[in-house]
């Protein structure tokens, strides 16, 4: 049998770290919502969390270089996007999952990944057969030549996903990729992600900590647009104690590292 060559096979080899923030600074509007940020990632899955408003979706939309920062160096694939790099070369390696994401309603799934395939400049020839492989690892393969209109909440969710992945993109960014998915969908995302990022950075931005505990291999904790804390799930489970709010280890991990930082911030 001939085997299918993925697009990542096709690109240079990886680069030491994949995201590198140096006091990064990103406006919402006229808000300053990520603030002096300093931010190193490298191959393996990332949980993002933090609180409404801490700035995750803005950071995520600097990374995904939809915005342009304010301040500060942001570098992506060994590329200095805050200096003038070449977008389009450093998009070519990047797969983005908004929160909120726009289709034509009378696409096929089939068509809607062909498209997104399209604009990342993929070649022709490989096109074909990664759309249909992204769509199989979300498992829509019945629902491929279904149109978009036609499908739930949880389908979009995963078409969104089979069209961040088309690429085999070296950094997926994913903010909120759950929302809609049921807990046997959620089980194979997480699997999912693992696979990806045995050589790929993904960056997961989500309110569910117990998705970051099981699939993420490192968990980055953001406030007020500033880096609260960096490490890995089991890490995280230790930081708190039985007075803190939780149902698990970890999020009473997650609750008592908030509280220590506001402290600091009002002192």
């Amino acid at each position: 049998m001939m085997r299918t060559v993925s697009v990542a096979e096709t690109r240079p080899s990886t680069h030491p770290w994949a995201v590198h923030a140096e006091k990064l600074q990103v406006k919402a509007g006229r808000h300053l919502a990520v603030n002096e940020l300093d931010l190193t990632l490298g191959t393996g899955v990332h949980g993002l969390l933090g609180p409404n408003g801490a700035g995750k979706t803005t950071l995520m939309r600097a990374l995904a270089t939809v915005v342009k920062p304010s301040a500060g160096r942001l570098t992506l694939l060994g590329e200095d996007v805050t200096a003038g790099a070449d977008l389009r070369r450093v998009r070519r390696g990047l797969g983005y999952l908004p929160q909120h994401f726009g289709f034509y309603p009378r696409f096929t799934v089939r068509e809607f990944v062909e498209y997104l395939a399209w604009l990342k400049e993929m070649p022709k020839t490989v096109i074909p057969a990664a759309v249909q492989r992204a769509i199989e690892r979300v498992g829509l393969a019945d629902r491929a030549d279904s149109r978009m209109k036609t499908l739930s909440g949880g389908m979009l969710r995963r078409a969104g996903i089979a069209q961040a992945i088309v690429n085999d993109p070296e950094v997926l960014l994913l903010d909120e990729p759950t929302v809609g998915l049921d807990p046997e969908q959620r089980f194979d995302f997480r699997e999912l992600l693992r696979d990806i990022g045995l050589d790929s950075c993904v960056l997961v931005s989500t309110h569910l900590v117990e998705d970051v505990a099981v699939a993420c291999t490192d968990v980055v904790l953001i406030n007020d647009g500033r880096l609260v804390w960096q490490g890995s799930a089991d890490e995280l489970a230790q930081q708190g104690g039985t007075d803190d709010a939780g149902d698990s280890a970890t999020e009473r991990g997650y609750s008592a590292l908030l509280r220590a930082h506001r402290g600091r911030v009002s002192a």
